[in-house]
């Protein structure tokens, strides 16, 4: 999936935060407050949704027909992940384009949560948060669900702040699915899958973090991504 996955940072991706009384966990969660006002997020803690929408498993070996695909290269190896565009076609014609402007090349995966995601995309190795294009759609009632493996879109509280971070899923993370239409069901925007290097994306998540800059959850050696490629 700014701080789900931008997930304007997507999303959004997990730390406990402490309730404020009169509020639902869920709602606290989604209040997570940004890396700092401007960037995006997905929430805290991963707790199971009962009412997620159900969508054919994201787990064919091999991408559909017509489906980008894209490389991420990063300073720990490199994973590949389907761009879901029949499901998702904003948010995948948001990734492409940042992708092809280079965008991506030179950012980081500044949060980081084992058990839960990686997010990245939007902030250099000195914390410096890049220039985006406006806020897309959320896309989070297209069905995907948040299940290992899969990536979204990152962004703030508001249901519509989703700009260039995305995430990628650890773990089934049933919390960030859609479930309804208030602030604390709408969910976070699936638009793709991780195809091979899944390993990687495995290994990104149990480095060492720290807080730093206001920022929780971020990796005390910068994970660098070098590039993000389109093949097809």
């Amino acid at each position: 999936m700014r701080r789900p996955f931008h997930i304007c940072s997507l999303f959004a991706v997990f730390g406990l935060l402490m309730a404020s009384p009169g509020l639902p966990a869920s709602v606290i969660a989604l209040r997570e407050p940004a890396v700092r006002p401007a960037s995006q997020s997905v929430p805290g803690t991963p707790a199971d949704r009962t009412n997620a929408i159900e969508a054919p498993p994201l787990q064919a070996p091999a991408p559909a027909p017509g489906n980008p695909v894209a490389v991420v290269s990063t300073s720990m190896g490199d994973f590949t992940i389907e761009l879901v565009t029949d499901r998702a076609p904003v948010s995948v014609e948001n990734f492409l384009q940042y992708a092809r402007e280079g965008h991506y090349g030179g950012t980081v995966f500044h949060r980081v949560k084992p058990g839960f995601m990686i997010q990245g995309g939007g902030f250099t190795p000195s914390l410096s948060e890049k220039p985006t294009r406006p806020p897309i759609q959320n896309e989070a009632t297209n069905g995907l669900r948040n299940l290992r493996g899969t990536v979204g879109m990152a962004r703030m509280a508001a249901l519509r702040s989703a700009t260039d971070q995305f995430y990628v899923n650890v773990a089934d993370n049933r919390r960030l699915d859609h479930t309804g239409y208030s602030p604390d069901e709408f969910g976070y925007a699936v638009f793709g899958r991780v195809l091979s290097g899944m390993e990687v994306v495995d290994r990104i998540a149990a480095v060492q973090t720290h807080s730093t800059a206001g920022m929780d959850d971020v990796p005390l050696e910068p994970v660098i991504i070098r590039s993000v490629q389109i093949r097809q």
